[in-house]
């Protein structure tokens, strides 16, 4: 098997019982997204048997050296939302500045020799942090095919059975508490049903595990529904407040609730870059006003929760 094959899961924990891993295959297929074997050759275009060290501090780096040139594979997978990553001389500049994020969270958290599940994890990029913060292992899911290839081209050189990128929804999954922490970060104010959302999450977590909870807040005490978009997103439902979020997670069961930070996004953190040529947050913001959205609506300011089961 190729080391970015991972559509075989030949590795898979086997101790995750009944997870989808036919559905899985059925993805990682050019029968489940058009654009599915572009991604696939480029992959394939990556250098095999290279020498290559992992360093996920805040740019992953993939320590490497080749004559091949990188850029036009690696662009192929674009837009790339998280990140940043360097495959040896080649620094992806992504759109989020995820570094940040991390930053804001990660020295109040304890992940020693956990597992942990990341739901809506994007292309990887937070579960190399998690491992490097001590996890023993990461399984993220995200429904987003290019997200999973992304995280294929970097596992093509870490080849790194720790670090798992799945394409799967959290409603798709097994509900078996088999994890020690469970991470959602930037997906609550997409569920239709943002409670319902905290309790799947909880009924992953193991007695005594902890779940951390990212996402948009109002600032207010109440949240609201975004008529139609938000900051030209449309599958927004509720934009909550610190305190819906902390009842949600004290109705499902959940308790030592913190708000660990809560902070303004900057087009600094969130931006178009070569990597993302597509409209970021600049784009979003009122230009007149730039506390508010384009709809008129507060701009985004995200929060960091934590809660114990």
């Amino acid at each position: 098997m190729n080391r970015s094959d991972l559509s075989a899961l030949s590795a898979f924990p086997t101790d995750l019982p009944n997870w989808p891993l036919e559905l899985i295959e059925q993805r990682l297929s050019p029968d489940f997204h058009g654009d599915f074997t572009k991604w696939q050759q480029a992959i394939a275009q990556l250098p095999d048997n290279l020498a290559v060290t992992v360093s996920p501090g805040d740019t992953v780096h993939l320590e490497l050296q080749t004559d091949v040139d990188l850029v036009p594979p690696l662009r192929e997978l674009r837009p790339w939302r998280k990140g940043p990553f360097q495959f040896g001389d080649v620094f992806i500049d992504s759109e989020w500045r995820s570094d940040w994020k991390w930053q804001r969270l990660a020295a109040q958290i304890d992940l020693a020799g956990q597992r942990v599940l990341d739901v809506g994890c994007g292309n990887g990029y937070f579960g190399w942090r998690m491992l490097q913060a001590g996890a023993r292992e990461v399984i993220g899911v995200d429904p987003t095919l290019l997200f999973c290839m992304q995280h294929r081209a970097v596992q093509h050189f870490a080849s790194d059975h720790r670090n798992w990128v799945l394409p799967l929804g959290i409603e798709e999954l097994p509900q078996q508490p088999l994890f020690d922490a469970v991470f959602s970060m930037g997906v609550i104010y997409h569920r239709r049903d943002p409670q319902a959302h905290v309790v799947e999450l909880r009924n992953h977590l193991r007695a005594g595990g902890q779940l951390i909870l990212e996402s948009i807040v109002s600032p207010g005490e109440r949240g609201f529904k975004p008529q139609n978009r938000y900051a030209r997103m449309r599958n927004v439902w509720w934009i909550p407040s610190v305190a819906e979020l902390t009842h949600w997670l004290a109705a499902a069961g959940l308790s030592d609730i913190q708000c660990l930070d809560v902070c303004k996004t900057t087009v600094q953190e969130q931006r178009s870059t070569p990597w993302m040529t597509f409209e970021s947050l600049a784009d979003c913001l009122d230009p007149e006003a730039p506390d508010k959205t384009v709809e008129g609506y507060p701009a985004p300011q995200r929060a960091v929760m934590l809660a114990h089961l």
